[in-house]
């Protein structure tokens, strides 16, 4: 081997157990007993009180990179997610200059990606007015799927479908079994919003747009037979609707985020625009409803729709949601923050592994990814569940040091983060680009 951990605490397919674990060559290639022989070039020891998790998946990232590099970039995203025990991540096509909306585009961002990497990245392609013809080239070309808005984006670059071109692109992506990823906000619900107020904000987007929006989604996935994901839920009043579509088999699948689960509306400040995302943090009652929807299997798994920008974008000058840019950075804060909350509820580390590397390593069909089985990636996160520690933005690896977690207490703390049996360290580069296996 060249490589083994023994922990008394690790997170497999079965649960939690104890083990050992053998790597050789950047593979998973034994799972045993704690008491087995097996030995190694390197053997770490975890303690009492460390967890060996499967390396996690974030399939919703925005990297920004080419084109928006002062929002972010490959280098300091790949280096926040590792550091959050992030071991693969999916960029999403926009926010980058090109968009991801083609072969050629598409050519630009891994030439960009290329060499600037501390995990494995791999890459949606975008579903845009005008680009139909694209969509099967691009699946060929190994994108893992297709994102697409039913509203204006944020950038004008990236257009958003109306329902008949929605439609359209779910009839072609059905004939290669390709996979529709959607922001499901229903424009006609929605109003500009305006001035220092949270409370007009979150009533500038109220959960009715959410909900009309996944209605018609999940119809047209009905008519079509189309795969589809609601990306980063928010409006638990969806919940019912959802939990019927999939009782009737319809392929749909859900994510949520660690700041839907972890904020409040209430308890958000005039001003504070660094809380501002599309859909909106909601009241406590939707956040207890969300946790209901993930531990009910309503809710697939968690990712972090890390979006972010310049300190100027978040306008703190003014303090208008209006005019601020909308996201929440926390690439690097996923874990922790989930666990926080989910523990507080009675779920287990398991839980929050499955949520957070097994099934959105299952969506974007990842097969040797997101598990701690043999024939996996060595993909690991050594976490201490028990350790605490207080959010300060300036000591984050995102490119600009903004976060709505500054100053706030969270519960479990990364220790390592091993990529295909090497601990990523931030100073050497040892992650790959990826496409979808079976292109």
């Amino acid at each position: 081997m060249d490589l083994v951990f023994r922990a008394r605490r690790m997170i497999t397919s079965a649960g939690e157990t104890e083990g050992t674990v053998g790597v050789r060559e950047g593979r998973i290639v034994a799972v045993e007993p704690l008491n087995s022989a097996l030995d190694a070039d390197r053997v770490i020891e975890l303690g009492n009180n460390q967890v060996l998790l499967p390396g996690l998946v974030d399939t919703h990232v925005h990297v920004n990179d080419p084109g928006r590099t002062e929002w972010e970039g490959f280098k300091t995203a790949t280096r926040a997610a590792a550091a959050g025990g992030v071991t693969t991540l999916l960029d999403m096509p926009l926010n980058s200059l090109p968009p991801t909306i083609d072969v050629d585009a598409l050519e630009v961002k891994r030439k960009t990606a290329e060499g600037r990497l501390h995990i494995d990245v791999g890459f949606w392609g975008g579903a845009v007015p005008g680009n139909l013809k694209q969509l099967r080239p691009m699946h060929e070309s190994g994108v893992f799927g297709f994102k697409s808005f039913l509203l204006h984006s944020g950038v004008d670059e990236f257009r958003h479908l109306s329902f008949a071109e929605f439609e359209a692109a779910l009839t072609e992506m059905n004939r290669f079994n390709g996979l529709m990823i959607v922001h499901a906000e229903d424009e006609h619900s929605i109003t500009s919003p305006h001035g220092r107020k949270y409370a007009d904000f979150v009533a500038s987007r109220p959960p009715v747009a959410e909900n009309d929006a996944i209605k018609r989604v999940i119809a047209l996935a009905r008519e079509t037979g189309a795969r589809v994901h609601i990306l980063h839920l928010a409006s638990a009043e969806a919940l019912p609707m959802i939990a019927e579509a999939k009782r009737e088999g319809i392929e749909l699948t859900v994510e949520t985020c660690p700041h839907y689960l972890t904020f409040v509306a209430e308890e958000i400040q005039d001003g504070a625009t660094e809380f501002k995302c599309c859909p909106p943090i909601r009241d406590a009652a939707n956040r207890e409803a969300l946790w209901r929807g993930l531990a009910d299997g309503l809710i697939d798994f968690i990712v972090s729709d890390h979006s972010p920008s310049t300190v100027e974008l978040k306008r703190f000058d003014t303090g208008d949601f209006g005019e601020a840019w909308g996201g929440i950075a926390s690439l690097q804060l996923g874990l922790p923050a989930v666990w926080t909350q989910a523990r507080r509820r009675g779920h287990t580390v398991f839980d929050v592994a499955e949520w957070m590397a097994h099934r959105p390593a299952k969506l974007a069909g990842m097969r040797h990814k997101g598990q701690i089985k043999p024939g996996y990636d060595a993909d690991f996160c050594v976490f201490a569940p028990d350790e605490a520690f207080v959010v300060q933005a300036e000591q984050l690896h995102h490119r600009n040091h903004v976060t709505a977690y500054h100053g706030m207490p969270l519960a479990g703390r990364v220790v390592s983060t091993w990529l295909r049996g090497i601990k990523v360290t931030g100073e050497e580069l040892h992650g790959d680009l990826l496409g979808r296996e079976d292109a």
